[in-house]
């Protein structure tokens, strides 16, 4: 296999993604270690954090950020425990974490006014019955089926439930409309590459006037709290997280927007993103084997990009089989260093998984698809 070249950089994983082209651990030779987070320069860290967050991705200035604990899926769980129950919720699933968000709410916090709107992998549910009276949870962009909303017309702008978006495979790569999200989450391990386990929480007015109003009627866990006596725990928002974090992961978070601001901030990221997505499509539509597993291309993501194998000869295998013979594939992509991590997520119909945002370059993808080509050939 010496006759074709590798990418340069083979990690296509989904989270956590790739660093920033150039990335070293040199870039975190500033991190405040050894200091507290509640120190004066630890507050300006994190401060700088959201600041440049709210700068980069044109978070108004009346919305919250905050860095909370446990990646997306703290800061998803946070605002599942602290909003909800104060009206009936519609609940968006066409995909593993939109199906794990509904069993939550119904299971873990035992409410009972919940309605699921669902599609299989590969396809978006009816958009149109979403009740306004209603919260709604969603995700923007769902990364194990390849699948986004394509725009928030959907959302009432006169809405008198809460939407609750969870965004971490959309955030720095897509178009948020802010004006239609009153929560909004995201784990900087994605688009920008930075480490996991810390999420970001973004809050409009009217879902601080939610926190401030309303109390559930379970005890919430410390790390979720956002009220205080019930007010809004400002502090959360100006840097003083809940839990402790890690500076090194906030330095490489501040390195990694500034590489995005090098870029020309979100634009140049999208635009980043979306030239690999293109280079995918390219491929795809050149390719007669493969094919995207969303069919309706205004939904495809640009982001966690999940394809499948059209050869009519693998379709007519049974599942295990077809499963058998991706994870064979995979597994030799890997060994031969052409490809890390592309197998479809566990839950999703058997195919593969290509991370596209904006830290991929693209003569990495557009090396990697030869590969590909190589790979089906052994297993078909």
């Amino acid at each position: 296999m010496t006759s074709l070249l590798r990418p340069q950089n083979p990690q296509f994983s989904s989270g956590p993604c790739t660093k920033r082209p150039g990335w070293t651990p040199d870039s975190l030779k500033n991190a405040l270690l050894g200091r507290s987070h509640r120190s004066k320069p630890g507050k300006a860290r994190l401060k700088k954090a959201i600041d440049d967050t709210r700068r980069i991705l044109g978070v108004p200035d009346d919305y919250r950020i905050g860095i909370v604990a446990a990646s997306d899926t703290g800061a998803v769980e946070m605002a599942l425990w602290s909003l909800l129950g104060a009206r009936g919720i519609d609940v968006l699933a066409w995909e593993s974490f939109g199906k794990g968000w509904y069993s939550d709410i119904r299971d873990h916090l035992g409410l009972d006014d919940v309605r699921l709107f669902e599609a299989p992998y590969g396809a978006l549910p009816d958009l149109s019955g979403v009740d306004k009276a209603r919260d709604v949870v969603f995700t923007w962009n769902g990364t194990t089926s390849g699948v986004r909303v394509a725009h928030a017309d959907w959302i009432s702008d006169d809405r008198e439930g809460l939407t609750i978006c969870d965004a971490t495979s959309a955030a720095f790569a897509m178009d948020l409309p802010w004006e239609k999200l009153d929560c909004t989450t995201y784990s900087w391990q994605k688009v920008l590459g930075g480490e996991a386990q810390h999420g970001v929480i973004i809050l409009s007015p009217r879902a601080v006037e939610r926190l401030e109003s309303y109390t559930p009627a379970w005890p919430i866990p410390k790390i979720f709290r956002l009220t205080k006596k019930g007010k809004l725990i400002e502090g959360i928002f100006d840097g003083a997280t809940i839990n402790t974090p890690s500076m090194l992961c906030v330095e490489d978070y501040l390195d990694a927007l500034a590489w995005a601001d090098g870029l020309g901030g979100l634009r140049g990221l999208i635009t980043r993103t979306n030239a690999n997505a293109q280079a995918i499509e390219d491929w795809v539509s050149a390719t007669p084997w493969v094919d995207y597993l969303c069919a309706d291309p205004a939904l495809r993501s640009t982001t966690s990009v999940c394809l499948i194998i059209s050869d009519p000869a693998f379709a007519a295998l049974d599942n295990e089989e077809q499963a058998a013979r991706v994870k064979k594939m995979v597994a030799l992509l890997e060994d031969e260093g052409a490809a890390y991590d592309v197998g479809a997520y566990r839950d999703a119909p058997a195919g593969l998984r290509i991370w596209a945002g904006a830290t991929v370059e693209t003569d990495d993808l557009n090396a990697l698809f030869p590969w590909l080509e190589w790979a089906y050939g052994q297993v078909k």
